[in-house]
């Protein structure tokens, strides 16, 4: 396990430009990503309850940093992901957690699950992911000051 760049993937991700408007909060393990995200009212669509796009985010996210856990060279990129939303959220948080179940030399097959403020499971998903020619690097957030 190589702690130093579980905190170096973590600062990358809490870097990212996206990330100022959902506010969420990455812990990286090997092979394993726990992401938690707050809910607010400006993530609910029309019906009153959190857009599918924030379900996504959590599984994506929690997804990508379990298989990017495993690779300290490139960037890694999602190339799937089945996503199956079990039950509606108003508020509180989104906890998602995810690990790698199987990998080859290039791909990454994840599983997460997410959680809401209850403890009950509201969502799933199965993803892939591969590494890219991306360099983990400064101009990316990798290793650059927060």
């Amino acid at each position: 396990m190589n702690e130093t760049h579980f905190r170096l993937l973590e600062s990358m991700y809490h870097q990212a430009p996206c990330n100022a408007y959902y506010k969420p909060v990455v812990q990286i393990a090997e092979a394993r990503a726990t992401l938690t995200l707050p809910l607010a009212p400006h993530l609910h669509h029309a019906a009153g309850a959190v857009h599918g796009a924030a379900y996504f985010k959590a599984l994506d996210d929690s997804s990508f940093f379990a298989a990017n856990s495993l690779v300290e060279d490139v960037f890694v990129l999602t190339t799937n992901l089945n996503l199956y939303i079990t039950r509606p959220v108003i508020e509180g948080e989104l906890r998602g957690e995810a690990r790698v179940v199987d990998r080859t030399k290039t791909l990454f097959i994840v599983e997460a699950v997410i959680h809401d403020s209850q403890e009950r499971q509201v969502a799933r998903s199965t993803g892939t992911f591969m590494r890219s020619r991306i360099a983990l690097s400064p101009e990316i957030g990798y290793g650059a000051r927060p």
